[in-house]
């Protein structure tokens, strides 16, 4: 195992300790039944609301809506780790499962009542208890009881994805009523459980279970009781989602004006390419463009952009950007000293690759919680010392300095300057050359490959291996298909892949899921690079603890130097913001969208007089 900063278990005990004592005192209160929960207490809607303000309740219904997805499926169970789960949009966008509660997002943590009526949080925060609503009913009418969220909860802890088990594994459930289900939260537990058990807990049929595997992959739709059910399956190339007309929420303040299309279809392809191509056949009617080439030079010149039929929208992402780069798998032993990780990153040459291969459209990453408060910024605040002092001599020094920034070649010398201090940094970590190849004190070869699923990475890795070869490293470029990359990421095969991790906006136990020490060595965990550090895992309890959100910014910085000065990943770009394409058939709200969410599949609508005006392949 490759040797990382470690903390003193007596100190971290003696940390922890205090930490779950705050937990106790310092939870937030709510003294009576509530029809929303939100971590810090503060909810903008009231009990009458009607309706989100980024929604149009007068919105039609109605039409079909055409997107594509990239990669390939061979499960509907989205909630175990077996098989290769379908599309980002029906796991995060699309309800299959409906929640107790359901997020607002114009809000950072809000989340209001759809299949229970009330949540009452105990005064310590120690449990909460949810009336559910008696019209609740999954997709075959059966209704929604207490029994199904206590089972649903016991499956996802005993058998569900490694991720979900981490967010829910301090929680237990117990039935008071058919209408009435009681949570506890064990010592120790994040101060926001009861959020997360309302908004991301999946409500799933215990009856219909009894007679279907919970455990299995299957291309079998399960029973649902969302606002939309799998209609159709093309086993790795399609799926057809159907609105459920008799939706027994769908006139619930929450729901009202979402939801609009009679249809979704989601087509899956195998690069980013052929995608392109077929959108503008007419295939599918709308994209969000993650490409900056793309964006920049591969629209204006055709017809159906130049005609009107295809419009282009940017809209600001009010979401934690997040950190994309290319994380490193410290479970290979070459990784562990920080010099070596500073040396990765001196050699990749951002501000020559902004230029020449993303038209200058991004910024560089500099922080796990890029582009939002929760990032680091300047010398740490008196707040972030208090909780980094106990681990000085623990952390790289720069921790306790101006915030962390990747390296930038200056204009003059370009890269050379970086690589030569990577040549120092590579000697000092015990690596020489020998006959032009890196290699250590035994004589083994630097090896370094580049897990990629997409041919479009070329361009972007291709000079980053060229500096890499330049300091003797054997770095090569390993192009697999999506269902070999995701088996191989689940299991920790290999050396280098690309990743984001994009936190919610008030960040809880899903920390734990990527840096946190229990993670390292769970199969399918997101801790892809293995970080096995005990002051992260303190100072996420410090996050965890946080009892307001200055209280709440102050940690995330401070664990945010600590991760970045660590090198454990070396950071790539980033941009805060929207880049959609669409063919030109659909109404949205005339009010803003909401800050955390872009708002197109839930709050859209078919409109059928634009889509007569354009024709094309979708007349709804």
């Amino acid at each position: 195992m490759a040797s990382v900063a470690r903390f003193p278990v007596q100190c971290l005990l003696a940390v922890a300790l205090m930490l779950l004592l705050s937990v106790v005192v310092l939870r937030p209160v709510q003294a009576e039944s509530s029809h929303g929960i939100s971590v810090f207490g503060g909810l903008k809607y009231g009990p009458g609301f009607t309706h989100f303000d980024w929604a149009d309740p007068t919105a039609p219904k109605g039409g079909l809506l055409r997107i594509r997805d990239l990669g390939t499926f061979d499960t509907l169970n989205l909630n175990i780790l077996k098989g290769r789960r379908p599309s980002a949009v029906l796991a995060h966008e699309i309800r299959l499962h409906d929640r107790l509660m359901v997020r607002s997002y114009d809000e950072p943590d809000s989340h209001y009542a759809l299949v229970a009526q009330s949540v009452d949080l105990a005064v310590d925060g120690r449990s909460a208890t949810f009336r559910l609503d008696p019209r609740a009913r999954f997709h075959d009418g059966s209704p929604i009881v207490a029994a199904d969220v206590v089972w649903s909860l016991t499956a996802i802890k005993e058998d569900g994805h490694p991720v979900l088990r981490s967010i829910f594994a301090k929680a237990s459930a117990t039935a008071l009523a058919p209408d009435l289900v009681r949570f506890v939260f064990a010592d120790g537990a994040p101060r926001d459980l009861a959020v997360r058990v309302a908004g991301s807990l999946p409500i799933l049929s215990a009856q219909y279970y009894e007679a279907n595997p919970f455990t299995e992959s299957t291309l079998d739709p399960p029973l649902g009781s969302g606002p939309y059910k799998v209609s159709k399956v093309a086993s790795g190339s399609s799926l057809e989602l159907e609105r459920v007309q008799d939706y027994w929420a769908a006139d619930l303040p929450v729901n009202r004006g979402l939801w609009n299309f009679d249809t979704i279809r989601i087509d899956y392809y195998q690069d980013r390419t052929s995608a392109l191509l077929s959108f503008f056949a007419d295939e599918y009617d709308f994209r969000e463009e993650f490409t900056s080439k793309s964006w920049a030079t591969e629209y204006d010149d055709k017809k159906p952009v130049q005609d009107g039929r295809v419009l282009r929208l940017t809209l600001d992402d009010g979401r934690p950007s997040g950190a994309q780069g290319w994380f490193l798998n410290l479970r290979r032993d070459r990784f562990g000293d920080v010099r070596v990780r500073e040396a990765l990153d001196l050699a990749f040459d951002f501000a020559w690759t902004n230029r020449n291969i993303f038209h200058s459209l991004y910024a560089r990453t500099g922080s796990m919680f890029e582009n939002s408060e929760l990032a680091q910024t300047g010398v740490p605040s008196a707040a972030e010392l208090a909780l980094l002092e106990p681990f000085r001599g623990q952390v790289p020094d720069g921790v306790f300095g101006p915030a962390y920034e990747s390296p930038t070649p200056e204009a003059k010398g370009g890269i050379r300057g970086q690589l030569r201090r990577a040549g120092q940094l590579l000697k000092q970590a015990g690596w020489q050359i020998r006959d032009g190849n890196l290699v250590d004190a035994d004589g083994n070869p630097f090896q370094l490959e580049f897990l990629m699923d997409q041919p479009s990475s070329k361009r972007v890795i291709g000079p980053y291996v060229k500096n890499l070869q330049r300091l003797g490293i054997k770095a090569t470029m390993r192009l697999v298909d999506s269902a070999q990359f995701e088996e191989r990421r689940k299991a920790f095969d290999f050396d280098i892949l690309t990743a984001r991790f994009s936190p919610p906006e008030t960040p809880g136990v899903e920390l734990f899921s990527f840096w946190g020490s229990t993670q390292a060595d769970v199969l399918g965990s997101n801790n892809l690079a293995g970080v096995k550090d005990d002051v992260i895992d303190a100072l996420i309890l410090n996050v965890l603890s946080a009892y307001d959100r200055p209280a709440l910014i102050a940690a995330t910085r401070a664990l945010d130097r600590v991760i970045m000065w660590n090198r454990y990943i070396i950071p790539q770009w980033y941009k805060g913001e929207h880049n959609l394409a669409y063919w030109d058939r659909f109404g949205r709200p005339a009010t803003p969208k909401p800050d955390y969410h872009r708002g197109v599949v839930n709050s859209w609508w078919f409109d059928a007089e634009k889509a007569r005006r354009i024709g094309g392949k979708n007349g709804g």
